[in-house]
């Protein structure tokens, strides 16, 4: 019975070769390298991932060490922090570094030393630019009195942001519409081809002298203050002031230029008139830089051309915005702090949003919308003209507000003007900031609705915003403005 058992399986020669895993048949000999490889292989995947887990960890160290520098009060260290690099520019987006309010420029060492462009920049876009001169209305027989704005249309406004080589568009100073220059000042300021100017309205400050300003920029600037009647009797009964042979008047640096017949209403939109229009004021200008009357000047404004504009070769220079990056966040400050009628701001913005504005966002090409315009730095091409000319018909058909209407006027140029948005800590470092001697206010900017402005016709400006009044060619019943979250407790 037990030779009948079949034999098994284990005691028969095997015809194959068992499979040894840790070796492979190569010419006839077993290679034991299998396992090797299997070895190699994830040494080498783990290598890869140290390395990226050491390369990670550098990026994430050097960038909290930039996060780390930005904040530093240790001028040694926050020198390491590039305030204009993209790095700087995408970790302030995102909230992780806080901007500071005083930083130091990177300005030249002596103003003696800088080299003045010999050619002005060229002129690309525009070629020829002239202005509307004659007010329309007043010429075909009306009784009304000639506006200084020209009674621009919303047609003619359209037309306007059509970039050509030949242009012509409103640009304030329509004849026999206020803002007059005397003969005297007329012939000082064609002179001046390098200006300083500030101005001062309705007697809100006296004139500061600007400190730390070379010989050279002396010889080289002209100084000029603009003031309203108002202000002029004003300074003449506070302050010294000098006159020359040429019975030019004097306030230490400042030449005082005096605008006869003030267009507006509004004394916040008079002092449009030289900060946005400097070009059509001293025509003989190539560059200027405008500074508001409450501000010291504390940089010398050679060092500031050269740092603004012609080091990195821009034509217009502008603050950033400490607070806000959108006009609707700009516009829903201003309704908040009472800047002007929140009816007639939101009026404003959704003309804006109908024509396509949209809230800033990090995809846009700039750094921001909403600029501190206390400070303008500029060349005066055909093309910077022509935007200044843009910018303040919204201020001239809308609210006096210039910060709302900057931005705008960028976008509607399609990305032709370029600027230089540089950071709000220069711009706070470039002058001492004074409080206003008395403060502004106006009845306008208490109201609350539009049927406030028909119970009280006293309210309506007659000379200025009088495109809030005027049919818009477009629906805005339907306008919904975008939600606005306040990003700061002092915007």
């Amino acid at each position: 019975m037990d030779n009948s058992f079949p034999r098994s399986v284990s005691l028969r020669p095997s015809r194959r070769l068992e499979y040894n895993p840790s070796s492979h048949q190569k010419g006839g000999k077993f290679v034991p390298d299998y396992s090797l490889k299997i070895t190699w292989k994830m040494g080498f995947v783990r290598l890869v991932l140290v390395a990226g887990i050491i390369w990670m960890l550098l990026i994430l160290t050097v960038l909290l060490f930039h996060i780390w520098s930005c904040q530093s009060s240790v001028a040694f260290f926050s020198a390491f922090c590039n305030k204009e690099s993209r790095v700087f520019f995408m970790l302030n987006s995102m909230g992780l570094v806080k901007p500071l309010h005083r930083c130091p420029i990177p300005v030249a060492d002596d103003p003696d030393t800088v080299v003045i462009p010999k050619r002005r920049s060229p002129e690309r876009f525009v070629q020829s630019l002239s202005y509307v001169t004659e007010d329309e209305v007043a010429i075909n027989g009306s009784q009304s009195v000639p506006l200084f704005g020209g009674r621009e249309t919303w047609q003619q406004r359209e037309e306007s942001f059509k970039v050509k080589p030949s242009m012509k568009v409103h640009c304030g100073f329509t004849n026999n519409s206020g803002a007059d220059m005397d003969k005297k000042d007329i012939s000082f300021v064609k002179k001046c081809h390098f200006v300083v100017a500030s101005g001062i309205f309705d007697g809100y400050d006296l004139p500061l002298q600007p400190s730390n300003i070379s010989e050279r920029s002396r010889k080289l600037f002209c100084f000029l203050m603009v003031v309203d009647e108002v202000s002029y009797k004003f300074i003449k009964e506070n302050v010294t002031v000098r006159e020359d042979e040429a019975n030019g008047e004097w306030v230490g640096v400042w030449r005082l230029v005096l605008l006869k017949h003030p267009p507006y209403d509004e004394p916040r939109r008079n002092g449009k008139v030289p900060k946005i229009l400097t070009h059509r004021l001293f025509p003989q200008a190539q560059y200027s830089i405008w500074i508001d009357g409450k501000m010291e000047l504390i940089v010398d404004p050679l060092l500031i051309l050269e740092r603004y504009l012609w080091r990195g070769k821009h034509t217009f220079a502008i603050a950033q915005h400490k607070h806000h990056k959108s006009i609707y966040e700009e516009a829903d400050s201003n309704k908040r702090r009472k800047r002007y009628a929140r009816p007639l701001i939101d009026l404003q913005m959704k003309i804006y949003r109908y024509e396509g504005l949209e809230s800033w966002s990090p995809k846009k090409n700039s750094k921001s919308d909403v600029p501190e315009g206390a400070i303008i730095i500029r060349e005066h091409t055909m093309l910077n003209n022509l935007f200044s000319c843009l910018w303040f018909n919204e201020v001239d058909l809308l609210t006096p507000r210039d910060q709302l209407s900057f931005g705008y006027v960028v976008y509607r140029l399609g990305g032709i003007f370029k600027y230089f948005m540089f950071p709000n800590c220069e711009y706070n470092s470039l002058f001492i900031l004074h409080p206003h001697i008395r403060e502004h206010s106006s009845k306008i900017e208490w109201v609350k609705s539009l049927a406030e402005f028909k119970k009280d016709p006293s309210l309506k400006e007659t000379r200025g915003g009088l495109g809030l009044w005027t049919p818009y060619p477009g629906n805005l019943d339907s306008v919904v403005l975008p939600p606005v979250a306040r990003t700061s407790k002092a915007g």
